[in-house]
């Protein structure tokens, strides 16, 4: 599903319904992906999706990242793209930086906003995301990071990210 994901990452996943439909189960990873009706599917967190959470978590943490806090967020996460783009690919690449940074930014949602982690599966495959209560929006961070990151955009991280979040406000 995302730029990044770790799942189908070898399979080329077509990108229009009709095509999906038309894939014989058994040649991709989604289960879901033969029967998909165009509506992402939630499903609750398994241990390994849990443990991936936890894992880039720590990672942010190491970073001294304030996942509480959009500017700490978007600060280090453009501090590690300039790393990478301006020091000729030193620091970490996108794989590590991208799951880091998507991870820190569905954490905010999951904790500022009317959202939670879940399994996410649409049209392009399966990846981390995070449903409102009704799942009537998706949030897929992984997209949101990984595509600027494949754009070279900074800055953008506080404004996309409280609007998200005002958008779908957690209740008070």
């Amino acid at each position: 599903m995302g730029l990044f994901s770790r799942k189908g990452k070898d399979d080329a996943v077509p990108t229009d319904a009709t095509a999906v439909a038309e894939l014989d189960p058994g040649e991709t990873d989604d289960a879901t992906a033969a029967d998909f009706t165009g509506r992402p599917v939630a499903n609750p967190l398994g241990d390994e999706e849990r443990a991936r959470i936890a894992t880039a978590l720590e990672h942010a943490a190491g970073e001294g990242v304030d996942v509480d806090d959009l500017a700490s967020i978007g600060a280090h996460y453009d501090a590690a793209y300039r790393r990478w783009s301006d020091e000729g690919g030193s620091g970490e690449g996108p794989e590590v930086v991208v799951e880091t940074y998507a991870v820190a930014i569905g954490e905010y949602l999951a904790r500022h906003s009317a959202r939670e982690w879940a399994v996410v599966t649409d049209v392009f495959g399966t990846d981390l995301g995070l449903v409102a209560a009704r799942a009537d929006t998706v949030v897929v961070p992984h997209n949101l990071v990984g595509a600027r990151w494949m754009r070279g955009e900074t800055g953008w991280v506080p404004g996309v990210v409280s609007h998200l979040v005002s958008i779908r406000p957690r209740p008070r």
